[in-house]
């Protein structure tokens, strides 16, 4: 399989994933308040900016790369949008310092985004050796080299396990363990080696990387980001003008199961036990889901854009009786 001409190809053009269905799922106001917790290369940003006249965009990242780019990017609607260097998941914090208490919707485009993963010295990507890093936010202290070298041998499998949903967990811890005995380990191409050693021989003739699913584990738990989407969803609900949208798009399952979920809870209301004959809790409907189901990219954009391949996209609308807490 040669996975480094499809990366590379990969590379040449940037699209923003499910940017029309997002769009269409803000319902964007001229004159509206709308928030994108993932900047990243700007694209759905400078989309959103162009509808707006009067309105404004909060557009959030933690690295601070995609916000110096971003001043080239969006120059010409900067007039409506201000930068924010924070994680997504911040809001509350993020709002009360602009003094804004409610926005008009809200965009979270999860994972590691397309610089990050194109910018082979952040340690990303397992197609080119870098040191072992893939911070989100460089300022941020704790890498990929911490994890992979002092982590112990079961908090390895557990994490490439829940995080990587690797079948060959075990095996690959054990060979890290092994190897970092001998000495650190300190490169991503080192790192894939390693993995490689700790998987049969037939896991390398899959369609994906054999290094995909446990470098996206380590990247999880280098940056918390399956923390990040649950702190992120309490969040922002709450912060929703009524009618207001949150639009959310995950690349994988867990992220995905977060986002379902805490939508739900959200959108069921009451938390009393299904065998109380009434409702005790008082609690009610914030939001209402639209649509049961992901929105998944057409099959034009997955031939575009093989990197939206394993996107969703949730939606769910602020209800118009609901108050901003």
């Amino acid at each position: 399989m040669n996975w480094g001409s499809k990366n590379m190809s990969e590379q040449l053009t940037h699209y923003p994933v499910l940017l029309e269905e997002c769009l269409d799922a803000l319902k964007i106001r001229p004159d509206g308040i709308y928030l994108d917790g993932t900047l990243g290369r700007a694209g759905h940003s400078r989309e959103i900016a162009k509808r707006l006249t009067t309105g404004r965009l909060i557009c959030v990242d933690r690295d601070q790369t995609a916000l110096d780019a971003a001043q080239e990017r969006l120059k010409d609607v900067m007039d409506r949008v201000t930068l924010v260097h924070s994680n997504y998941d911040r809001i509350q914090e993020i709002l009360n310092g602009l003094s804004i208490q409610g926005v008009d919707g809200m965009l979270f485009d999860l994972g590691v985004s397309s610089p990050q993963l194109d910018d082979s010295a952040r340690g990303f990507s397992y197609m080119s050796d870098a040191p072992l890093d893939m911070r989100m936010d460089r300022s941020e202290g704790m890498t990929a080299a911490d994890v992979v070298n002092t982590w112990s041998q079961e908090e390895l499998r557990r994490i490439l396990s829940q995080y990587g949903e690797e079948r060959y967990a075990s095996s690959i811890a054990a060979a890290i363990v092994r190897r970092r005995q001998q000495k650190q380990i300190e490169t991503t191409l080192e790192l894939v080696e390693i993995i490689k050693s700790g998987m049969p021989g037939k896991a390398w003739k899959e369609k994906q990387h054999p290094a995909k699913r446990s470098f996206q584990a380590i990247r999880i738990a280098v940056n918390d980001e399956l923390t990040s989407v649950e702190r992120m969803i309490q969040a922002a609900v709450p912060r929703l003008n009524r009618g207001g949208r949150l639009a959310v798009i995950t690349f994988h399952s867990l992220e995905d199961r977060i986002v379902k979920t805490g939508l739900a809870a959200f959108a069921k209301g009451c938390t009393c036990p299904p065998d109380f004959p009434v409702c005790v809790c008082g609690k009610t409907p914030d939001v209402k889901l639209i649509g049961r189901k992901p929105i998944l990219p057409s099959e034009r954009e997955l031939e575009e854009n093989p990197r939206s391949r394993s996107a969703k996209l949730r939606v769910a609308e602020k209800l118009k009786d609901a108050l901003i807490t």
